[in-house]
């Protein structure tokens, strides 16, 4: 756990609580927004995405002191901020293109769906024109009966 990257196991030793005190603190300090690693002791390779964006979040406004200040209080360094928050950006973008293509999906089913519906109402409406036209050709020829005969 930061600053010093210990395990939970090395914390409940190093201040004679239980290891279950250990994780509730954790969990306490992850709910009012800390940037603190799921894994236990495994390094930065291991923090989430999440712990990760909050790290980029949380630095975001920091001077390069700050940040340094930051960093050694978290067991990390400068740079894989930077690297972090290179990989926020990109992923915003990313989805950015995602929205765009699925745009440009959804337009393109909206065109196909317009046009098979004017072929169904152009199709509906031979049919009726076909059904009429046979009925009356049955009624003409009960009427005045079978010329072919």
């Amino acid at each position: 756990m930061p600053p010093y990257n210990l395990s939970p196991r090395e914390v409940a030793e190093q201040e004679g609580v239980s290891i279950a005190t250990v994780y509730k603190w954790r969990k306490e300090a992850r709910e009012q927004g800390r940037c603190l690693p799921q894994a236990t002791g495994a390094g930065t390779e291991a923090w989430s995405s999440k712990d990760k964006f909050s790290a980029v979040v949380e630095t975001a406004g920091m001077n390069a002191q700050e940040v340094a200040e930051y960093c050694r209080s978290r067991g990390l360094y400068p740079e894989q901020l930077q690297v972090w928050r290179h990989d926020c950006e990109q992923a915003a973008g990313l989805a950015s293109q995602d929205r765009r293509r699925e745009a440009q999906e959804l337009k393109g089913h909206k065109a196909r769906i317009r046009e098979l519906e004017r072929e169904l109402r152009r199709k509906e409406a031979a049919l009726a024109e076909t059904a009429a036209l046979l009925t009356l050709s049955k009624k003409a020829a009960a009427i005045w009966g079978d010329e072919e005969k």
